[in-house]
């Protein structure tokens, strides 16, 4: 599970790298907006939502404000919207905070960000000279526009690399020296606090010149977090799901997905191979959720209520592959999970591996109302039709 970061947390943590960020007020209530304002009181300046999403900007969430009159009434409208944007989906999101700042005055927009390619098991820039507001429909339709430039994790974007890289975007010459700067320094912070995926859009030129990051959104590695805990204490629960909250606290992987099938597994593999099986027969997964190989018995129960706390769920699949995980660990929790919540929704279980027997007759033993399958395949197709026939 990535680990995002708001916009202002961001630019924060792109300022200790010295990254060139323009500084803004968090603003959570109207009535804090005069008070930002002393901070800057030469306009023009910018009001941006503060969410974890894309977007923003053609959503309504970022607007432009001559006048301090200006600004409190685009505070007032994009405080408490709900923004829909791509990356939101339909539902949207709800916009708790607000971000200040003044706005830069600029000639040009580009885009750069800094992710992992798993291929080459290294980072990879992603860079265009055509940035802004249109970057995806850039990416679906004119993907040559955007520019590759691979880095070797050991030894970071070399001085040869920054300095193409800025030239192939059309940079100034004169200004090659702080454009290879910037692109080495997002790399290093890239490379140093372990992230998922650093993004600059845009990063624009301003009226003398120089190249500054306008926009600044970043991702941590959850599993590299604890490297880096005094950025754990960052993370906004509100632009979380809470189901993906309340299943790290346990231990457990989930990922909220689309579909209506719950699906317990053990292994990202298995339940990645799951969620193919259930969409192959005409379903669709309402989630990934790995309890790993060494969960216990209360671990499971927990996982089993997590699923059942979405109401999209029409009908649940346990496919369990134990090796370090015992079977009649899995079939306990399911059970004992099945008795706290009251599960009324069809279950299909196919259990195989370590302790499978001893799972087998827990479960035949128990007044547990499921059906059990032998292979994989039997299994989806079972519970794809069965949540069809509830959704009915």
């Amino acid at each position: 599970m990535l680990v995002k970061l708001h916009e202002y947390q961001a630019k924060e943590i792109f300022a200790k790298y010295g990254l060139p960020v323009t500084p803004g007020v968090v603003v959570k209530h109207l009535s804090e907006v005069d008070e930002a304002l002393k901070k800057f009181p030469t306009g023009p300046w910018v009001v941006k939502a503060q969410i974890h999403a894309g977007g923003r900007g053609k959503a309504g969430g970022v607007k432009l404000a001559k006048t301090e009159a200006e600004v409190s009434q685009k505070a007032s409208d994009i405080l408490g919207m709900t923004l829909v944007s791509p990356q939101t989906g339909p539902q949207g999101k709800l916009v708790k905070k607000i971000f200040i700042t003044p706005a830069a005055d600029y000639t040009k927009e580009l885009y750069v960000s800094v992710v992992l390619d798993r291929a080459r098991q290294c980072p990879v820039i992603l860079a265009s000279s055509e940035g802004g507001t249109e970057i995806e429909e850039l990416a679906a339709h004119k993907p040559q526009a955007i520019q590759k430039m691979y880095v070797d994790p050991l030894l970071g974007l070399q001085p040869y690399q920054a300095r193409q890289l800025h030239l192939n975007l059309g940079l100034a010459r004169d200004k090659i020296n702080q454009g290879a700067k910037l692109f080495q320094d997002l790399v290093k912070m890239f490379l140093e606090l372990d992230l998922s995926m650093v993004e600059v859009n845009p990063l624009v030129v301003l009226k003398t010149g120089d190249i500054h990051c306008l926009d600044a959104k970043l991702a941590f590695e959850d599993n590299g977090l604890a490297r880096h805990k005094e950025y754990a204490e960052w993370r906004d629960p509100d632009e979380e799901d809470a189901r993906e909250l309340e299943a790290a606290g346990h231990g457990l992987s989930y990922i909220s997905l689309d579909g209506n099938i719950g699906c317990l597994v053990n292994g990202a593999g298995l339940a990645m191979a799951t969620a193919d099986a259930i969409q192959h027969f005409g379903g669709s997964p309402a989630n990934f959720l790995d309890v790993g190989g060494s969960a216990t018995t209360k671990a499971v129960t927990q996982a089993f209520k997590i699923i059942l706390s979405d109401s999209r769920v029409k009908a649940i699949l346990v496919n369990i592959f134990g090796g370090i995980m015992k079977c009649d660990v899995i079939a306990q929790g399911i059970i004992d999970a099945a008795k706290e919540v009251g599960l009324s929704l069809p279950l299909v279980i196919r259990l195989e591996g370590t302790n499978v027997e001893q799972g087998k007759k827990l479960l035949s033993s128990s007044t547990l109302h499921y059906q059990f399958a032998s292979s994989m395949d039997s299994a989806a197709k079972t519970v794809v039709a069965a949540a069809k026939e509830v959704a009915k």
